[in-house]
């Protein structure tokens, strides 16, 4: 069994920016469908994330992924396979000054909120230079914060300047809609996942290897294990799972492996591109173990 999978050049009906039951396409300068897999139920939008959920429909997503820009571009330094290179990472990473990062924050997490179901929740990665801003935001907003999940990287990059501790954490904020939401949580399969025991909100987990940059390299990828991990303790098969900033699509690939549809909006085509081949990948790897059975 063959996909055809298509690359869009056309944009997305708004009617239907987030909807499950998405069909039908029509023209736009500015809601651009860059990629469709009906059968799986995977799309990608090369756009803006702020202009994609304006214009999405509201209470239509269980569950959000969200790595956004970590305003760390700053010329700074850092080490990268034994050499010195700079920390930035791109235009999209440079800080435009706290008010103006915090206004951008809040208001992506404001459309966020709605499209989010009443039951659905949210998980935000970021390092001390943006996850600060983003809890702050959550509290304004009226989500209830679940967890803060310290990802400690296992074998970090040293710190060059020797003024400072190792960065080797990053921390991820797990919160629901509002206070009234009953989220879902997969307590039992996280129990078994780790060995029989609670699993703590510390998570050791190795950044990509090479073989999840096989494609290609985003600067900010994150490992698989912890998207899977993610959704499989807080969706069930079937869910929606959309992902703003998505990259690589690091979150499309666990969610076709956990059986869920997925939305990822990036304004790189570059990065949307190494999506495509990451997720057709993980589509056909799918369809082989189904035709096995």
């Amino acid at each position: 069994m063959s996909l055809k999978s298509k690359k869009y050049t056309h944009s997305i009906k708004d009617d239907f920016l987030v909807s499950e039951e998405a069909t039908e396409y029509n023209d736009s300068k500015k809601k651009s469908l860059y990629y469709h897999t009906p059968s799986f139920d995977i799309r990608l939008f090369n756009a803006d994330a702020i202009d994609v959920l304006e214009k999405a429909m509201s209470e239509s997503v269980d569950m959000i992924f969200a790595d956004p820009p970590y305003f760390l571009s700053n010329n700074g330094i850092t080490c990268n396979s034994g050499r010195m290179v700079l920390v930035n990472k791109g235009e999209w990473d440079k800080s435009r000054g706290f008010k103006e990062n915090y206004e951008f924050v809040k208001k992506w997490l404001l459309l966020c909120q709605k499209v989010l179901k009443r039951d659905g929740t949210i998980w935000v990665s970021g390092t001390s230079h943006i996850i600060y801003s983003v809890g702050f935001a959550m509290q304004e907003l009226g989500f209830k914060i679940l967890n803060d999940i310290v990802w400690y990287k296992i074998n970090p990059p040293p710190n060059l300047s020797c003024r400072y501790f190792t960065h080797s954490t990053e921390t991820i904020i797990w919160a629901a809609r509002d206070k009234a939401s009953h989220h879902f949580f997969n307590y039992r399969l996280m129990k078994e996942m780790n060995s029989g025991k609670q699993m703590k909100n510390l998570w050791n987990i190795l950044p990509p290897g090479k073989d999840e940059k096989k494609f290609g390299k985003h600067p900010t990828q994150k490992p698989l294990q912890l998207l899977d991990r993610i959704i499989k303790a807080s969706t069930r098969e079937g869910d929606l799972v959309l992902d703003p900033f998505c990259g690589s699509s690091t979150t499309g690939v666990a969610a076709i492996k956990n059986n869920r549809k997925y939305i990822g909006i990036d304004m790189s085509e570059e990065y949307l591109s190494l999506s495509v081949k990451r997720i057709q990948e993980a589509i056909n790897s799918k369809e082989e173990s189904l035709f096995k059975r």
